[in-house]
C-alpha cells in the first residue's frame, strides 16, 4: 500500500472519531426528509384546552399554554419566571433562541467562537474550544453552510426560586450542509450538495431578576 494510501486512512479514521465527538457536543445529523415546515405554523400545543392554568390575573396565559400542556412542570415553571420578570414573553424568547442557535452552531463549525462567548457558559465553551483544538491540531477544516430551521419546540423549563434562575429547555432540528476537508483542502467526509439536519436539544439559562436580557447556553444534547 502506498504511503498517500495510508495518510488517507489515517485522516479518515480521524475525522471518524471528530464526528463522534461532535454528536456528543451537539446533536446528530441525518439525511433530508422533507422541506421545512413554515414559520408560524399552529403546533398541537395551541389546540389544548386552555381553561385551568392561571399564571397571571384574569385567567390562563395562552403565551404559556401555546407551547408546554397546562398541566405540566414546565408551565409552571414559565409561570414563575413571568413572576419574577414581566417582561418575560415565552414565544419572544423561542424566536431569540432560533437566532441564537444558527450563530452558536456556526460559530461552533468555523471554529470561530469569540463573537458567542457571552452567550455560552463556562462548560459549553470549554466543551466547544476541545473540539475544535482537536481539529486544529490535526490540520483539519469544516466548510459548513447553514440552509434554515426546521423546527423549534420549547420540551422542558425549569425554575430555582432561591437563586431566581430560570432554564428553559429547546428542541431545534436544524439544516446544513457540511464537509469536513483535510490540509490539502480535499474533502474527506462529507458532500457539500447534501442537505442534513442537525438534531440538537439545547438548555438556555438566566437570572429572571437581572437587567440583561440575555440568556446563556448551559447544556448540549440531542
Amino acid at each position: 500500500m502506498s504511503s498517500s494510501a495510508i495518510q488517507l486512512l489515517v485522516l479518515a479514521g480521524i475525522a471518524i472519531f471528530l464526528i463522534l465527538k461532535l454528536r456528543n457536543v451537539l446533536g446528530t445529523r441525518e439525511g433530508f426528509e422533507k422541506p421545512p415546515a413554515k414559520i408560524g405554523e399552529s403546533s398541537p400545543a395551541a389546540s389544548r384546552s386552555r381553561a385551568n392554568l392561571e399564571v397571571i390575573e384574569g385567567g390562563p396565559d395562552e403565551d404559556i399554554i401555546d407551547h408546554v400542556d397546562e398541566s405540566s412542570a414546565a408551565a409552571k415553571a414559565l409561570a414563575a419566571m413571568k413572576r419574577n420578570d414581566p417582561s418575560f414573553r415565552v414565544g419572544e424568547f423561542l424566536q431569540g433562541a432560533r437566532g441564537a442557535y444558527e450563530m452558536i452552531l456556526m460559530a461552533f463549525e468555523k471554529g470561530e467562537l469569540d463573537p458567542v462567548v457571552p452567550f455560552l457558559s463556562h462548560d459549553v465553551f470549554e466543551s466547544f474550544s476541545e473540539v475544535i483544538d482537536q481539529r486544529e491540531a490535526q490540520r483539519l477544516t469544516i466548510d459548513a453552510n447553514f440552509v434554515g430551521v426546521r423546527e423549534v419546540s420549547l420540551v422542558g423549563a425549569e425554575f430555582d426560586e432561591v437563586t431566581k434562575t430560570g432554564e428553559v429547555t429547546v428542541k431545534f432540528v436544524g439544516e446544513l450542509t457540511s464537509v469536513v476537508k483535510n490540509a490539502a483542502g480535499e474533502v474527506i467526509e462529507g458532500n457539500p450538495n447534501e442537505i442534513k439536519r442537525q438534531k440538537d436539544v439545547w438548555t438556555f439559562a438566566r437570572d429572571m431578576g437581572a437587567n440583561d436580557p440575555n440568556w446563556q447556553l448551559v447544556a448540549t444534547g440531542e
